[in-house]
């Protein structure tokens, strides 16, 4: 029903004036004698009732009109005037119904435009930030809040970002200089390099707060990682193929030359190229292996991986050659293992990684020891922990800090001897760090070494894992 609205402006008695100049001639006119004062009287009583009458329909169509227009405000629909309305005010009342319609055809449109605007920015696969005069956030894109996090709407960038030249452009485009680009650094969770792009809005209209600034992100990651990827590529395998080439060389000249005749010269010189030609063969993939995995590593997996059978499967693939040496491979593990985030295939090259070089450095007739668990619970972020303990001679603890660098060999020549590239836990750390991993190394000298990789449990396992915690597991 609708709410019942007076004008303030309404008149009390239309056509006062009138009334009053007509009494006053009717009165002349008896004074006069040209009327009698009785028609004077039933003259000016008949004007005043029909200004009443006007008035009271004026006023009636007046607060009819006046209602109408005021339930419109927060309507999305038009309504109709009460049927006691005059015609006159009906036509009025359908006037504004038809501006009021175009109004909602209108509002529609542009909110319409507004939330496929709204829309277009949140699906935008690059950051893009909104800020104020004031360098405040106004809004941020999906993209920006997943990148820097869900907080940082109207607050300060620099909450958020700290980087005193990106800082800076966004100020000096906020006081009027034109778009700036700047490019920086993300150091955690992995790095990532970012160019920002400041670019000027200066917004139109009475309501406008002068200029703001849009802040959008590219990430230059995978570019970057691929210059110094080219770089480290042609350094490092230039100094590893050194050393085989140069061999495959000289005897290739020994065959062609003294050794012609010797078939005993040239069959132990054959099986030495071949090991070598083997040994460049294992590099190149490595390298080429390491490379792939640096260029996605900034982007996380999405999968679900079963790390118990990752393990088994490792396990069988190299039981052959531990037993060549007389190597136990034991695995152990819990009934209940939840799954976790992560790429199968690189979950198993990091545990046939670990599992072959625990084998290569481990004493004849010892075992290899591969031991699932799950950790973490209700304070820390639950996570299976793989650990790979051999029986080896131990490794100084001046050399663990490095022993995932590149090339880096605690024993070159005895690593060489046992066919190693010097990449296989290069490779393990890359992977690791793109599952969101961690990864530990313990060593005793004399007693063996044990490398320890923790990944996250997928987010839908996490109660099962906590489960299984309390439980306490039970070894397999």
């Amino acid at each position: 029903m609708q709410s019942k609205v007076v004008p303030a402006t309404t008149p009390f008695l239309l056509g006062s004036p009138f009334l009053l100049a007509l009494a006053v001639i009717l009165g002349t006119l008896a004074v006069l004698g040209l009327i009698t004062a009785g028609a004077a009287v039933t003259g000016v009583l008949a004007s005043l009732a029909a200004a009443v009458l006007a008035t009271r329909i004026y006023r009636r169509d007046v607060t009819a009109v006046a209602s109408y227009i005021e339930s419109l405000k927060e309507s999305e629909q038009n309504h109709s005037l009460p049927f006691d309305a005059s015609p006159t005010a009906r036509l009025l009342a359908a006037g504004v119904a038809r501006i009021h319609t175009d109004w909602l055809d209108k509002n529609g449109q542009l909110r319409s435009g507004l939330e496929a605007n709204e829309q277009i920015l949140e699906a935008l696969h690059d950051p893009l930030i909104l800020l104020a005069q004031d360098r405040g956030v106004i809004k941020a894109n999906a993209a920006a809040r997943g990148l820097f996090g869900d907080r940082m709407a109207e607050r300060d960038l620099a909450a958020t970002l700290r980087n005193p030249h990106l800082l800076g452009a966004v100020d000096a485009v906020l006081g009027g200089a034109s778009s700036r680009s700047v490019e920086f650094s993300l150091p955690v969770p992995v790095e990532r390099v970012f160019e920002a792009r400041v670019t000027p809005y200066r917004g139109q209209g009475r309501k406008s707060t002068g200029t703001v600034a849009i802040l959008t992100f590219h990430d230059m990651t995978a570019i970057k990682r691929s210059e110094q990827m080219r770089a480290d590529f042609v350094a490092n395998a230039s100094h590893e193929l050194r050393t085989p080439l140069a061999t495959l060389l000289g005897f290739i000249e020994t065959l062609r030359g003294p050794a012609r005749d010797d078939p005993d010269a040239r069959d132990r010189f054959l099986t030495i190229m071949h090991d070598q030609s083997g040994r460049m063969a294992r590099l190149v993939n490595d390298l080429l292996s390491l490379s792939k995995i640096e260029l996605d590593e900034h982007t996380p997996p999405t999968g679900r991986a079963n790390p118990l059978m990752i393990a088994r499967s490792a396990v069988a693939a190299l039981e052959l050659k531990a037993a060549a040496r007389k190597i136990r491979l034991v695995l152990t593990a819990p009934e209940r293992l939840p799954a976790v985030i992560g790429d199968d295939d690189q979950l198993a090259q990091v545990f046939q990684n670990l599992i072959d070089n625990a084998i290569k450095y481990t004493r004849d007739n010892t075992e290899v020891r591969v031991t699932l668990a799950s950790t973490g619970g209700r304070r820390s972020k639950p996570m299976v922990s793989i650990a790979v303990a051999d029986c080896g001679e131990g490794i100084a603890r001046t050399h663990l800090p490095r022993l995932t660098e590149r090339f880096y060999r605690v024993d070159p020549a005895r690593s060489r001897a046992l066919g190693g590239t010097g990449l296989g836990l290069a490779i393990v750390k890359h992977i690791v760090n793109r599952h969101r991993g961690q990864m530990t190394i313990e060593s005793d000298v004399g007693k063996g070494s044990t490398f320890t990789v923790l990944l996250p449990v997928a987010a839908d396992e996490t109660l099962e894992a906590d489960d299984s915690l309390r439980a306490g597991g039970s070894a397999a």
